[in-house]
């Protein structure tokens, strides 16, 4: 497999593909496939590209190109889109939760679900998690286990980055409010966000010890998530202290 490694590279391909393509939404997309995501690329490249696309491509046109991309199933194709919608996201911000979760069920994968999860729901929760709290709240309890998933994602990449700490007791309850979940793919992302709440605020979870040690319905996945956390936190503790 051949393998791009520059902007410069990438920056080349995309004027081509813009400029032969007459904006035609399906010859963008198919050529996108055939000129990228069938190469070897890594993904701050595809990110790369999905802003040279955002730029590059009519607003109007854009939902349409993601859409044939993701029909595409290619890895890649799901960090393009995903960058694509977190983009808009400012401006269209139901319109690009809509889609990740259309993407998340279409794409029926884990890496599906991580790849969109942290740069649709998790940048929304980082820039503005007053917005969006509600919402991925509400994914708790979606009957599609990758939409539960995607919480524990969000949620990991938002405090990862460092989400402001009394946003991050607010995401520590939503976590709780699943921990007795037996979804194999749902205990993945849940236990993903709580070992990183775990290892940048320890004290967040001090905080809940009382119920952590005495509720029965708190599955060991948890719990052991935690205790691995709670290892790493003498050396991420203390980047976020807010």
């Amino acid at each position: 497999m051949d393998s791009i490694t520059s902007k410069k590279e990438i920056k080349s391909i995309l004027d081509s593909i813009l400029s032969s393509s007459n904006q035609n939404e399906n010859a963008i997309a198919d050529e996108i496939v055939s000129e990228l995501l069938s190469k070897k690329i890594k993904f701050p490249l595809l990110e790369f590209a999905a802003k040279e696309l955002y730029s590059g491509v009519p607003e109007r046109n854009q939902i349409p190109i993601t859409d044939r991309i993701i029909e595409r199933r290619t890895i890649g194709g799901n960090v393009i889109a995903g960058m694509i919608l977190q983009l808009r996201s400012d401006k269209h911000f139901e319109q690009s939760v809509k889609k990740a979760i259309d993407y998340m069920v279409f794409g029926d994968e884990w890496y599906v679900c991580d790849i969109i999860g942290e740069r649709v729901m998790g940048y929304s929760l980082l820039q503005d998690p007053e917005r969006t709290l509600p919402v991925i709240k509400k994914f708790l309890d979606h009957k599609n286990a990758w939409i539960s998933r995607s919480v524990g994602v969000a949620a990991h990449y938002a405090v990862k980055k460092g989400l402001r700490k009394k946003y991050v007791e607010e995401i520590f309850l939503l976590l709780l409010a699943k921990a007795d979940t037996n979804d194999f793919h749902t205990k993945k992302g849940i236990g993903w966000a709580v070992k990183t709440v775990s290892k940048f605020h320890p004290d967040i979870v001090a905080k809940f010890e009382s119920r952590l040690n005495s509720d029965k319905n708190i599955g060991t996945f948890f719990k052991t998530k935690i205790k691995i956390g709670l290892g790493r936190s003498s050396k991420y503790a203390s980047r976020y202290s807010d």
